[in-house]
């Protein structure tokens, strides 16, 4: 993977970080010879920007191919979250959320730069919920990115601790898959939240996390050769539901500065829909399998409204104004990672929720 940064102007390439070091470069050596080429650490959504410091922060993929045992080591910069700087693209610092990964978890989201407010002192903290399961808090500075501290936010049975100092995980070993080595670990491979966005009100002081609870992954490793183009994964996946789970997906709101939990509202199927929220005190959010576009109150999490749409919302919803009249735009169309987990819900759980292709953006006006 890689971050290019292009002058505005020209189109011209300013600079390009890559995001697996090469020989000489620090972190190579968390590396078996020659496995850099190969490592993976995509970069495939959007970084944010401290103007600050001078810094941008983006999320990074999980490794290639997917089993640890067949790349020992650290394998930095995957499934980290890295500061490069604006002018040069020099990778000043990192954080990696979970070595030599095996469950194909990128840590990819965007980052999260809020104030929080810890122990009387104000963090410029770097907020991360994980496809790990992990709720990540870290400090951000021109030099460092520190760890604060992490909780699990959905079930997760893979990290047995968390060193305090730098929140390196130590793993269940028997939850780790290895070649010829199967392994069940929760949450699954889409993780405790996906690539769908969380999002943060400054006024209500909540983070709010689309996230899915009770899913559960299994994967053994498989010998695989690198092939230009093709697949690169060497691993066998499959999902199940935690007895007893009576939803899979969740709203979470948590109040950043005590690290608590606020309110959760709770939907039978899969979540997949990025999150809104507004300074009228609103969270707008899909992503369910009943197609519904929904808003809720920021402080509760109460459903104010829902308006049923032609297919299931992936889209991330955006907000604008016209004539002093708010409006809420989103595009409704299920997408193939979504499609793929629900037609596997549906054959775990005897369910059959299909929801319909086709791409129409709907707009909404918010009434005072």
């Amino acid at each position: 993977g890689f971050v290019v940064a292009l002058d505005t102007e020209t189109g011209e390439e300013v600079w390009r970080t890559f995001t697996v070091p090469a020989p000489g470069e620090p972190g190579n050596d968390t590396w078996p010879e020659g496995a850099w080429r190969t490592g993976g650490a995509a970069v495939w959504l959007t970084g944010h920007f401290d103007p600050d410091l001078g810094l941008t922060y983006w999320g990074t993929g999980n490794p290639g191919p997917w089993i640890g045992d067949q790349r020992p080591g650290d394998n930095l910069y995957t499934n980290s979250v890295i500061a490069l700087a604006i002018e040069t693209g020099e990778l000043v610092t990192h954080h990696q959320y979970h070595w030599n990964g095996s469950w194909d978890w990128d840590e990819v989201s965007t980052p999260l730069l809020i104030d929080v407010e810890r122990d009387g002192r104000t963090i410029p903290g770097l907020v991360h919920p994980g496809r790990n399961g992990y709720l990540w808090l870290l400090e951000r500075s021109a030099e460092n990115i520190r760890y604060v501290d992490a909780q699990p936010f959905v079930r997760q049975n893979v990290f047995t601790s968390l060193d305090p100092e730098t929140g390196r995980p130590t793993y269940d070993e028997d939850r780790k898959p290895g070649t010829g080595k199967p392994a069940d670990f929760c949450p699954s491979l889409w993780g405790g939240k996906d690539w769908p966005p969380a999002a943060y009100n400054p006024t209500t002081g909540l983070l709010y996390i689309p996230a899915n609870e009770n899913l559960c992954g299994t994967s053994v490793g498989v010998e695989v050769e690198y092939q230009a183009g093709r697949s690169f994964t060497g691993a066998s996946t499959g999902m199940s539901v935690a007895p007893g789970a009576d939803h899979i997906e969740e709203l979470q709101a948590w109040d950043m500065n005590t690290g608590q939990r606020v309110w959760t509202q709770e939907f039978d199927s899969q979540n997949w829909g990025p999150v809104l929220t507004t300074g009228g005190g609103l969270v707008f959010a899909g992503g369910t399998s009943d197609r519904y576009f929904r808003a809720f109150d920021a402080r509760t999490g109460e459903i104010l409204w829902q308006q049923r749409t032609n297919s299931g919302i992936i889209g991330v919803p955006s907000t604008y104004m016209v004539d002093g009249v708010q409006y809420v735009a989103i595009q409704s169309g299920w997408g193939v990672d979504a499609a793929a987990m629900g037609r596997r819900l549906d054959g775990l759980r005897d369910t059959n929720n299909f929801v319909p292709q086709g791409g129409v953006v709907w707009v909404f006006a918010i009434e005072n």
